[in-house]
């Protein structure tokens, strides 16, 4: 069988999402850093200014001292530390909210086309924990730790040559105090650490999961009377997801511990080596209180890099959770050299089509052969599990068959693209969802640049126009899940939203599953009446009534007949 060239589409990655921030990412490490080099200034001129200024007092020296130079570097560096700092917030908020606007876009953009062939073994909680917590995780690492760390590096460096340039010892020692603070401390903190994060991003994901289905759940659980027990396995996910943030906040507090002892003995040992070489001669007081103070400043700010070196290592699990659900290879691969469609409605013809999950050996779908011709209207049979949803999933080609061909005018739909063939098909699922908003914002899912006529007339095609008038019109709200609906009125939405695509073809998975008999055979003659020329394949369990379909096929063990 010839099988038509595919390739993989050009996807962007996670970390294009920051570079295309690189602009506003460097500000904001930029302003950060001066915002600590002017705090950090600012501290070594005051000590060393305060110094001088009260052994000039004590001396009687006040008519040979320089008051103005460093008291004006004060307010000077004052007034940049400020502005620096509102600065650094509003440009680093701004980039962070817009990081976090495009993850969301771009995980939804990677995700959807994994739908529903790579991602129906995964829980929607899990996909909502991924989506909220490890995007949260992500979006934060500017502010939180790509930012800190940078900004440090590039403060420590600037105070090691700053000290140098004053007294070499004394920047020997600072550089001793930035690797074993900025370096050897932080590294003890997370040692191992990776393996307990993952562990605690899985135990996050676990509650929201758990949390999601029960209240997705709410009235079969009451009806089961099996509440209380999904708040106790709630409750459990609860308390050892608690246990990790408990052991992750005895880490940073041992962390913080072990940095406050090694600073406490670098600035014991920065006294000496300042107070050393004041006794040598090889620095004046000011300055020797300057490296003090300077010391001081350095101290404070290295407090925060144990945080931001757990909050780097957290956004790295995060990402590679996220990376885990996009970088899987789609069920279906585009053509290389996309054919186009047919200009008219066409012969749709299935050809011995053979189909197993994978991993599996039983075959779902064997030799199945169809035609549906322009116009017709066929019903499809059979119990559950005897492969009907299988073969509609094959005909929205959200999966390839193991062998045969599913064809649209002579022409394998493997050969067209995805998006020019779902043109080609209205779907109506089986649990075709109302979504939370108004009634044309429901319809226009099926066609976006419909006019309020059209959306009008495909109510009156389903005999809901009355219903909208009585709810509002078309800006009535509907309710999440369509929770001011009936479920007759709620299918009949479904089905005008797919009325409306203008599709050649409608695909019906189960239409009147769950409604009664008068309201389903109410709803099928409705359908009928609106379809005008377009060919429907109907998938059902249930006994049609006459004059609905054109041809029946009862689906038995993969086979058609």
């Amino acid at each position: 069988m010839s099988t038509p060239r595919i390739h993989t589409p050009r996807t962007d990655s996670l970390r294009g999402v920051f570079a295309r921030h690189r602009g506003r990412l460097l500000l904001t490490v930029l302003l950060l850093w001066i915002t600590m080099l002017a705090g950090t200034a600012l501290l070594g001129l005051s000590g060393g200014f305060l110094t001088a200024a009260a052994l000039a007092g004590a001396a009687g020296l006040g008519s040979g001292f320089n008051f103005f130079s460093p008291s004006a570097g004060i307010r000077g560096l004052t007034m940049a530390r400020i502005a620096s700092r509102y600065f650094e917030k509003l440009v680093g908020h701004d980039v962070t909210l817009r990081i976090a606007r495009d993850l969301r876009v771009w995980f939804f953009r990677r995700a959807l086309p994994l739908a529903p062939a790579r991602l129906a073994g995964v829980r929607t909680g899990e996909l909502l924990a991924r989506l909220m917590s490890d995007i949260g995780e992500v979006d934060g690492l500017l502010v939180r730790a790509i930012g800190p760390l940078l900004a440090l590096g590039g403060i420590s460096l600037v105070a090691v040559v700053s000290a140098a340039l004053i007294h070499p010892p004394a920047a020997l020692l600072l550089s001793v105090l930035a690797l074993l603070i900025g370096i050897g401390v932080p590294w003890l903190t997370v040692r191992g650490a990776g393996g307990e994060e993952r562990d605690r991003a899985w135990h996050r994901a676990q509650l929201r999961a758990q949390a999601f289905e029960g209240l997705e759940g709410a009235a079969d659980l009451t009806a089961l009377q099996a509440r209380e027990h999904w708040n106790q396995r709630v409750l459990v996910a609860a308390k050892q997801l608690k246990s990790r943030d408990r052991r992750r906040r005895w880490r940073l507090i041992g962390g913080n511990a072990l940095h406050g002892l090694c600073a406490a003995a670098g600035l014991l040992a920065m006294v000496w080596v300042a107070l050393l070489g004041f006794q040598r001669g090889a620095l004046d007081a000011a300055m020797a209180a300057a490296l003090v103070f300077l010391t001081v400043a350095l101290l404070e700010l290295w407090a925060g890099i144990g945080l931001a070196w757990q909050s780097w290592l957290s956004g790295r699990v995060a990402a590679v959770r996220l990376e885990q659900i996009v970088e899987q290879a789609p069920g279906v691969a585009e053509p290389r050299d996309p054919v186009p469609l047919p200009a008219e409605a066409a012969l749709l013809s299935v050809e011995h089509v053979t189909f197993q999950w994978p991993g599996q050996a039983r075959r779902v779908l064997d030799e199945v052969q169809l035609q549906l011709r322009p116009g017709e209207r066929i019903a499809i049979r059979g119990d559950s599990g005897s492969g009907k949803t299988t073969l509609s999933s094959l005909l929205l080609r959200l999966w390839d068959p193991a062998s045969g061909y599913v064809r649209y005018g002579g022409v394998d739909i493997r050969q067209f693209s995805q998006a020019e063939w779902h043109r080609q098909i209205a779907w109506l699922p089986q649990n075709a969802p109302v979504f939370a908003g108004s009634i044309a914002d429901n319809l226009r899912l099926g066609d976006p640049q419909a006019s309020d006529a059209q959306l009008w007339q495909v109510l009156t095609d389903v005999r809901l126009e009355a219903w909208a008038d009585q709810l509002g019109g078309l800006h009535a709200w509907v309710g999440e899940n369509g929770a001011t609906m009936s479920a007759g009125q709620a299918r009949r939405l479904a089905l005008a939203r797919a009325l409306l695509r203008g599709s050649p073809i409608l695909l019906l998975d189960e239409p009147t599953d769950g409604l009664d008999m008068d309201t389903a055979h109410a709803l099928l003659h409705d359908m009928v009446a609106a379809l005008g020329g377009r060919s429907l394949l109907m998938i059902s369990h249930d006994v049609l009534p006459e004059g609905i379909v054109h041809r029946s096929y009862r689906l038995r063990e993969g086979r058609l007949g």
